[in-house]
Parts: structure tokens; sequence; C-alpha cells
């Protein structure tokens, strides 16, 4: 509202002057009034005038304007009665000080005292000349139309200013709630991304550690009895070391996993099956039903991510001997299946860390879904749905 409010102010301004110069000539140029009442009504508007310039633009500006207002009335009010009582013309300024009164005071007040300024105008007209004068008969009815018409359109101003100061109070509120929806969705992301880097870290450079302890544990029980399988091992462990460095560089770059960037979905998710044979004693197999169609890299990830987190949970808990990974395309969906032959467990047993809210986080964010069968005794099985 300031803003808008200094861009058009100029245009008041022009009022108040034109209104002014207006009323000053007609003062001037009136016939039948003494000079040195001309003079004393002159004098007056200039009073008025000097008044507006000094304390009246700043009262009807934007901003609080405090008890200054009714000095500012009292003074203008003075000025206009000496004026008008010393030459009648000088009412002719009313049209400029009535909005005056509407802009720097209350509704009831400023319309109170408008009414009164224009009722003074036939009042001075019978102090000067009397009863007798004939342009009573035309000036009461005028006055009386003045009247009601300054009310209305009083009326019709103060709702105006009310409405533009309400208005901008609504505006600085949504500024505000603007800025603490910036604030709160930054946060969100903010947390988002480190949910999102935590998954990150869990599915690739924690599982890929887990796998180089697990290793390292086997060279050591290996180096004096089985140097071959302690060599074999030893070269899994600084092999998963690479991939977990490239990871982590890839993390860093905001890239693609490099498992995608290498090859095929379909080549990624047979790695980390071979790789899951290669590191321990289990049986893996991986099929393909039907050519893969071709998914968003997002998509991909998710069913790369799924694959890594199903089977370190196979090698860390499941106890199997046997797992098969299947890639599968079912009613416009990819889906990824892994299972085992293990103790199972019991999918409703809430559990801590990011393993399987993590999986289902990721499934959400492509529109994807995840299924858990498992039972104690039962074995496991993993199934990931994701749209093509």
């Amino acid at each position: 509202m300031s803003d808008a409010w200094d861009r058009w102010y100029w245009l008041w301004d022009v009022y108040f002057a034109i209104t002014f110069g207006i009323t000053l000539f007609l003062v001037v140029t009136t016939d039948g009034t003494a000079t040195a009442l001309k003079v004393t009504s002159t004098l007056a508007l200039c009073g008025i005038a000097i008044t507006y310039l000094a304390t009246g633009r700043r009262l009807i500006g934007p901003g609080d304007v405090g008890d200054s207002a009714v000095t500012f009335a009292v003074l203008v009010a003075m000025l206009f009665l000496v004026a008008m009582f010393t030459c009648t013309s000088a009412s002719f300024i009313l049209f400029a000080v009535c909005p005056l009164m509407y802009m720097s005071l209350s509704t009831w007040v400023a319309s109170v005292i408008t009414t009164v300024g224009v009722v003074l105008v036939p009042v001075s007209v019978i102090v000067r000349f009397g009863f007798d004068e004939p342009s009573l008969s035309t000036l009461l009815p005028i006055t009386a139309l003045l009247v009601v018409f300054g009310l209305l359109v009083g009326r019709w101003t103060s709702r105006i200013i009310e409405q533009s100061r309400e208005r901008a109070e609504l505006i600085e509120k949504l500024e505000a709630s603007q800025a603490e929806v910036a604030r709160l969705s930054h946060e969100a992301g903010t947390s988002a991304e480190r949910e999102r880097l935590a998954r990150e870290i869990h599915d690739t450079l924690a599982q890929g550690f887990t796998s180089i302890v697990a290793l390292t544990q086997a060279i050591e029980s290996e180096l004096d009895t089985d140097v071959v399988a302690a060599r074999r091992h030893l070269d899994l462990a600084a092999r998963t070391a690479r991939e977990n460095l490239t990871e982590a560089r890839a993390m860093v770059a905001a890239l693609t996993p490099s498992a995608l960037t290498a090859g095929s979905l379909e080549d990624a998710v047979r790695r980390q099956a071979e790789r899951l044979g290669e590191e321990s004693p289990v049986t893996v197999s991986f099929e393909v039903d039907g050519p893969l169609p071709i998914l968003a890299t997002a998509a991909e990830v998710v069913l790369l991510r799924a694959t890594q987190e199903a089977l370190t949970n196979v090698r860390k808990h499941a106890e199997a001997s046997r797992v098969q990974v299947r890639l599968s395309v079912v009613d416009r969906s990819v889906r990824l299946s892994v299972t085992d032959d293990g103790v199972g467990f019991d999918p409703e047993t809430p559990a801590e860390g990011f393993g399987l809210r993590g999986m289902r986080a990721r499934a959400e964010q492509v529109g994807g879904t995840v299924k858990v069968h498992s039972g104690r005794t039962e074995g496991t099985t993993v199934e990931l749905e994701v749209p093509a």
C-alpha cells in the first residue's frame, strides 16, 4: 500500500492545488466585498494551504499519525471559518478540506466537521446579509443536498481507505506467510536430503564396508589353512573397496549410481547377485523374464538399491543356503523379487535402521510399492514394483 500511495500521491497534490487556485481566484474576483475582507480571506486560505503542506500531507499518507490529526483538523476548521465569514466564495475550499477530514480523522468525527462546514456556508450569508438575501432560496436546498452528498461520499472514501489498509495488512501477512512457507520448505528439503543421503550411505557405503569386514574376517581364518581362498577373498575385498570409493565419488557429485553408469539395470542387478555368491557360501540365481522396458533413472536406482538392501539382509540375517533374484514385467510395472530359504522373520515387528523403511521410502518417491512375505522358518520374499 505504501508503494502504491507514493506512486499516486502527486494526484492528490494536484487536486488540492487546483481547488486552492480556483477558490483563491473566486475570492479575489468577488464583487461587493471590501478589499480588507478579501485580504483576510486570502490569508486564511493561504494558512490552510501552508497547514496542508506542513502537516496534512503527512497525516493522509500511509502510517499511524496519532493525535496530531485533531490539531490539524481544528486549525484548518478555524482558518476555514475565518476565510468563509469574510468572503463567502471561500466556501469552495470545502472541496479540498472535506476529503482531508475523512482521510485524517475517524469517519464519524469527519462527518460532523464536514456537515458543520457545509451548513456554515448559508449561515455566513445570513450573518453578513440577513435573511432577505435572494441567494438563500437557492443556497439552502443546495446545502441540504451537499450535506447528504458529503456524508455518502465521505463514507465511501473512508471505506476505500479502510479497505486499502486492510488489504495492506493482508499483503504483509501474506508476505510473512510466504516467508514462513519458504523457510519450512527449505527445512523440509534439507531434512529430505539428509534422509536421502542416509539411505544412500546405508545402501552403498555401509553395505560395502560390511562386505569388507566379513571378507577380512574370512581372510584371517584362512591365512594359515587355505592361502588360495584367502587370496580370492582378499581380491574381493579390494574390489569392494574400489567400488565403495567409486560410489562415494558418485554420491558427492550427485551422479547416477556407478553400477548403472557402467551398464544396464539388468547388468547391475546381476553383478549384485554374483557378488553375494562370491562372498558367501550362499547359492544365488538370477533371472530376467522377458525384455525390460526403458525406465526412468530414478526407478532404476530404486530397483538397484532394493537389490543391494535385500541381498545384504540375506547375508546378515537370513542364514539362507539359496537365494533367487528375478526381474520381470507385470502389468506395466517392473518387479524385483528376492527370495531366500532362510529363517525368515515377522514383517510386523518394528525394526531399527534404514532397511525396509528406506526401501519403502525410495519406492514411494517413484510411485512404487514394496511387499514382504516372510515367517519364522518360511524364508523371505521381498517384492518391489515400480511403474514402467
